[in-house]
């Protein structure tokens, strides 16, 4: 079959590095540490490390997580909706390619080194907080950074673009034609918008939602820089069980938690929207015909 050989480059690849290292996981998460210069070991089986896992301190960090990873991606979806909107209907489609690049400028930069842009500028005594003390807004020093405040405002810059880029090309994909065509079907704009353009870029909504709150929440590096004690998440457990602690079996375990909640979480907001959606789609239905 041509078409199974073309796609066995991906899946090589899917299995490779991603179904062979979250098997590995998994696979960790059922040992322990044998010793203390020991990492891990699976000649005894158990659900020990789950239930260390399930401690308070980490129930304590997932809430935190979870606040963070909701807050940051409504706030990215906020933020992005009328940009992407404005770059696909209203912007020049001369300047639609450097508004694109200016977007996707900062990826061109190292995340750590971005992050660590962000703590000079929060500092207490960045030039951030020099001006807002100059111009009266603030009687002292700015006390922002090593908060989960500090943490939300770093994942929201991070994350950004991969908001952006995704409803950019589903409003892109709308095309004036449809627009058009609702207007002169006698929809004013509001309507147009709700009824034609919104969920026809819904896709784009859901793809850009899951593209920021996936590796939002293990994101660890933004909460390491910027975050301190007061913005700790689930990452930086996870991490400090495989770099400090050399306990893999629990850091394994805390990670399938983690990918666990994901899973459920994303799962819970989807079919939240499809119940909120469904009224409005029975609504739309065709009838043809009279009842006999």
């Amino acid at each position: 079959m041509p078409g199974a050989t073309l796609a066995l480059p991906a899946w090589a690849w899917l299995l490779l590095f991603f179904v062979a290292p979250v098997g590995m996981v998994i696979w960790f998460s059922f040992g322990y540490k044998p010793g203390i210069f020991g990492t891990h070991a699976n000649d005894i089986l158990s659900l020990d490390r789950y239930a260390e896992a399930l401690s308070p301190t980490f129930f304590a960090t997932f809430l935190n997580t979870f606040w963070v990873g909701v807050t940051g991606t409504t706030l990215c979806l906020l933020i992005s909706f009328p940009v992407a909107y404005w770059m696909a209907v209203k912007a020049p489609v001369s300047r639609r390619g450097l508004l694109l690049a200016a977007i996707m400028v900062p990826f061109w930069t190292n995340f750590l080194v971005r992050t660590i842009g962000w703590q000079v500028i929060l500092a207490p005594e960045g030039w951030l907080s020099t001006l807002l003390q100059s111009v009266g807004l603030l009687d002292g020093a700015l006390e922002i950074l090593y908060t989960r405040q500090a943490v939300l405002i770093g994942v929201v810059y991070n994350y950004l673009p991969l908001m952006i880029l995704p409803l950019f090309v589903a409003f892109d994909r709308v095309g004036p034609g449809l627009r058009e065509a609702s207007k002169d079907l006698g929809a004013a704009r509001f309507a147009t918008f709700m009824q034609v353009t919104l969920p026809l870029a819904r896709p784009g909504i859901i793809a850009g939602a899951l593209l920021v709150y996936i590796p939002l929440m293990g994101d660890y590096i933004t909460a390491t820089v910027l975050g301190g004690a007061k913005g700790n998440m689930i990452g930086q457990l996870v991490a400090s069980q495989f770099q400090t602690a050399q306990n893999w079996a629990l850091g394994s375990a805390m990670a399938v938690v983690l990918i666990l909640v994901i899973l459920a979480s994303a799962a819970a907001v989807g079919l939240l929207i499809w119940l909120i959606a469904l009224p409005f789609r029975r609504r739309r239905h065709l009838h043809i015909g009279s009842d006999a």
